[in-house]
């Protein structure tokens, strides 16, 4: 069960339910708790499959990195290729 205090703050400031507040808390605390290379690999797929390139990938992915709420170091187009292909 997510915190008390942020699941009844955010039914009240919503007007949800605590049942309703508590899973949207528990899916964003699961959302950012997703672990930097598993995102990473998400994410890249997602925008290949958009035609993008590489390098606009990976320059998109370090910036949305970077505004995590805790984010990973930064990584290189090289750290992420290695984390995408292997």
């Amino acid at each position: 069960m997510p915190e008390c205090d942020l699941v009844r703050r955010v039914a009240q400031s919503t007007g949800l339910t605590e049942g309703e507040a508590a899973r949207i808390v528990a899916d964003v605390v699961a959302y950012y708790s997703e672990p930097a290379p598993v995102y990473v690999r998400r994410r890249h797929a997602r925008l290949k499959l958009q035609g993008r390139k590489n390098a606009e990938i990976f320059a998109q992915v370090r910036s949305e990195l970077s505004r995590r709420v805790v984010a990973p170091p930064e990584l290189s187009d090289r750290q992420l290729r290695r984390i995408v292909y292997g």
